[in-house]
């Protein structure tokens, strides 16, 4: 056997050396000191369904909160669907985010370590139809083009269950568009598209400018359905847990300010997002969503959708609520 020459050996020293330098480091005792985290990468959509963290956001709670942490900077990244924020997760470019029930079980699915902490809310979407349709049952819809989110998300999956519950295929007898919010708009005012399924506001904008009309919330579909939660990577939830209850500090803190100020918090999603204030607040006022924060809430409802991804064949495995949930975090938060 060839012998290693010295240079090798010493490559391998340095290899090493830095591999270390790059892990946690060790206090006395041997055990592992988790590094400090001074900026947090928050992920989030924008619709009215996640209108907490931009309160949060806008307040300036994150950083003011989160200081005495060692956090010195709260980076933001938004984000068209669910899909694409998860997949940012799984590549380890968020810390936390709000997202939609469903399309974070499809990342577990595929690897994700991260838990949901808090609920954000339940329902809030509606199937709007273009004026020329007339609409009386789910039979109305057969041969029409329906734009939503992509598949794997909260929209889609409620939708093709509906269907099917409702004898229709999904695959067969409506073709089904994935979609991001601002396209789907576009795309039904133009008329290239029959219908879409989508979070608030943009059903009352489609509405009020004439191009379709709510025929079915998604309540309806599904009641009382969990849609947006809140969730944190799993090394922030082993290594950092003070800063995680404080993080779900924050969020009770903004869903129970706009509940209480629902005039302002219409208005910091159209300043934010660029929206007519009147559309956004006739959309709070006729939605059938509601701004959450306990998770126990929506817990049995995202079991649920774990399933219904499992016999859609998006997740081949079926996920329990504590593979899915840690409530520590909220308890911890509501009795400090």
């Amino acid at each position: 056997m060839k012998k290693i020459s010295k240079i090798l050996i010493l490559m391998l020293v340095v290899a090493g050396a830095v591999f270390l330098a790059g892990c946690a480091s060790q206090d006395g005792d041997g055990t592992e000191e988790a590094a400090d985290v001074s900026t947090l990468n928050i992920g989030y959509q924008p619709s009215t369904h996640q209108l907490s963290y931009m309160t949060a956001r806008e307040k300036g709670w994150w950083e003011e909160d989160l200081a005495s942490y060692g956090v010195e900077e709260v980076n933001e990244y938004e984000f068209p669907t669910g899909a694409p924020e998860m997949q940012a997760m799984l590549a380890g470019d968020l810390d936390v985010a709000y997202v939609g029930a469903a399309p974070f079980v499809l990342a577990l699915s595929n690897g994700l370590d991260a838990k949901v902490v808090a609920g954000v809310n339940s329902q809030g979407s509606d199937l709007v139809l273009r004026p020329e349709f007339s609409y009386e049952s789910p039979e109305d819809l057969k041969g029409l083009d329906i734009a939503t989110f992509p598949p794997g998300t909260i929209q889609d999956t409620i939708l093709r269950n509906w269907l099917k519950d409702n004898g229709i295929d999904p695959d067969k007898d409506v073709d089904i568009k994935p979609m991001g919010p601002g396209d789907a708009i576009s795309a039904i005012s133009a008329g290239q598209i029959d219908a879409a399924f989508l979070p608030h506001p943009a059903p009352t904008l489609i509405e009020q400018e004439d191009n379709g009309r709510s025929v079915v919330p998604s309540g309806e579909m599904l009641p009382n359905h969990s849609c947006c939660v809140l969730v944190v990577s799993g090394n922030l939830i082993r290594n950092h847990p003070d800063m995680v209850t404080e993080i779900v500090e924050t969020h009770i803190k903004a869903t129970d300010y706009n509940l209480d100020n629902q005039d302002e918090a219409a208005q910091i999603f159209a300043d934010k997002q660029g929206w007519d204030v009147n559309v956004v607040r006739t959309s709070i006022d006729e939605w059938d969503g509601q701004w959450i924060a306990d998770p126990a809430i929506i817990a049995d409802s995202t079991v649920d959708y774990a399933q219904v991804q499992y016999e859609l064949g998006y997740v081949n495995e079926e996920f329990t609520q504590e593979d899915i949930f840690d409530m520590s975090f909220y308890e911890m938060a509501i009795t400090e």
